[in-house]
């Protein structure tokens, strides 16, 4: 196996010098319609993203372990070269689209990745508020495993998968050429990923490109100005529940759950879904009002025992 670098650590500096560019450009061209910083929620994200640094540290242990077992199983073999590599980057970005989409529609997922749209700002400093619990996303690159690549250049194609996703949390700039808008992911394709505005949400789950929502259904343009956050926003700053909150809220429904059924939804449902309310008719006369005209129309007015329609992407609420 080729030494490959670390991507991340050697894109610090780059980091570093175009959260400043980004600060400084708000200072001498304010914009008031955008969201820019906030030094308390700047502060949070940076924190949040030096501890995912040491949780991450932890989580790999049991992950390398899990992804060098399927490795030794597997005949197969990819050998890393340039054109290979260039192979495993797109196989890593279309697993990055569907672990991401995953993360968004199931809650028990959910709970890890909230962490990323938790912030009401969306600058460059938005992109380090990452997750302490990614010990969720490891499944999603197990095919790869087995297909013979090494857990090492998977590890290296996630991060130059998270590297480029750092230029476009910003708000600075505008629309690209539409060959660019087309093929990969920008600023602006990512702004309507952190909006909560309702024909927002759950859209452009892409990592470095943006093809696979155009193919897969999920794709949406910028139209109206993003609002960003959560459906419903946490209003604190404590790194500590910034990254518990969703699963102390799990653990709330938990507790106040009637079934195992309902237990199940909680945690495998999407993010605000809710039981379907048993409605049992409590006089006799509701009882025989299905056998007149119209009876067996199936329609909600007519039949009580009809489920209510599952809640919108506009109805959902991401946190408790």
């Amino acid at each position: 196996m080729p030494h490959l670098p670390d991507v991340v650590l050697w894109s610090v500096p780059a980091f570093v010098l175009l959260t400043l560019v980004e600060l400084v450009s708000y200072r001498l061209h304010p914009d008031e319609e955008a969201a820019g910083y906030d030094t308390k929620d700047a502060a949070t994200s940076i924190t949040m993203g030096l501890g995912s640094l040491v949780f991450d540290a932890l989580w790999k242990i049991p992950i390398v372990a899990i992804y060098s077992a399927v490795y030794e199983l597997t005949p197969l073999r990819v050998p890393v070269l340039w054109w290979t590599l260039l192979l495993m980057l797109l196989a890593q970005d279309f697993f990055y689209y569907w672990s991401h989409r995953g993360h968004h529609v199931i809650r028990i997922l959910w709970a890890c990745h909230v962490v990323h749209h938790s912030s009401k700002h969306f600058n460059l400093t938005t992109a380090l508020r990452q997750p302490w619990t990614t010990w969720t996303v490891w499944p999603f690159y197990v095919p790869m495993v087995a297909l013979g690549v090494h857990p090492a250049a998977i590890a290296f194609c996630s991060s130059a998968n998270l590297v480029y996703q750092f230029w476009v949390h910003t708000e600075r700039v505008g629309k690209l050429p539409r060959p660019l808008e087309f093929v990969f992911n920008t600023p602006s394709h990512h702004r309507v990923h952190h909006a909560s505005q309702g024909g927002y949400l759950d859209r452009n789950f892409g990592g470095i490109l943006i093809i696979w929502d155009r193919m897969f259904g999920s794709f949406v343009p910028e139209t109206e100005r993003p609002v960003f956050g959560l459906t419903k926003n946490i209003e604190t700053y404590n790194p500590l529940r910034v990254a518990t909150h969703e699963y102390a809220a799990i653990a709330r429904d938990l507790r106040a759950a009637k079934s195992w059924r309902e237990r199940a939804g909680r945690v495998f449902r999407g993010p605000g879904w809710q039981p379907v309310p048993v409605r049992r008719p409590s006089a006799p006369e509701e009882r025989s009002a299905g056998t007149g005209a119209g009876a067996g129309t199936g329609t909600p007015a007519q039949s009580p025992a009809a489920p209510a329609p599952r809640p919108s992407a506009e109805e959902r609420e991401r946190v408790a």
